[in-house]
């Protein structure tokens, strides 16, 4: 009863009804315009990080191994580690549900040794509190 008083004293006054059930809800359009605009930006690294993944496996595809040649560039753990990013982007746009993310880190050491295999993505570390 009281709220729609409330609303009917409002648009008496001009105010907007969007504006009210905005108001109501507890959250300003400025929020709304702020999340909408990050997904749009969050979209487009979405897409560049496709560009890039394609240029990565063309780069890897045409790269030359050198003889005696100790280090070489490690394609594959990149491609992991953006994939991993790329995971993260889409989970975050698209959730499932509301529960903790996996924390797994990125390897980021993209040199390896020759004759030796690549490595894998490093397993993800959890932290464990000492208590006395």
């Amino acid at each position: 009863m009281m709220v729609s008083i409330w609303l009917h004293t409002a648009a008496r006054q001009g105010v907007s009804a969007f504006f009210l059930v905005v108001l109501l809800m507890g959250q300003s359009p400025i929020v709304w315009a702020e999340s909408l605009a990050q997904r749009y930006e969050l979209a487009g690294a979405l897409r560049h990080l496709g560009a890039l993944e394609h240029t990565i496996v063309g780069s890897a595809a045409h790269a030359s191994v050198v003889p005696g040649e100790r280090y070489h560039f490690d394609y594959p753990r990149l491609l992991a580690d953006l994939a991993r990013v790329r995971a993260g982007i889409q989970d975050y746009l698209a959730p499932s549900r509301a529960q903790p993310r996996d924390p797994a880190e990125l390897a980021g050491d993209y040199r390896a040794e020759r004759g030796l295999e690549p490595q894998a993505p490093l397993p993800p570390t959890t932290a464990v509190e000492s208590r006395p």
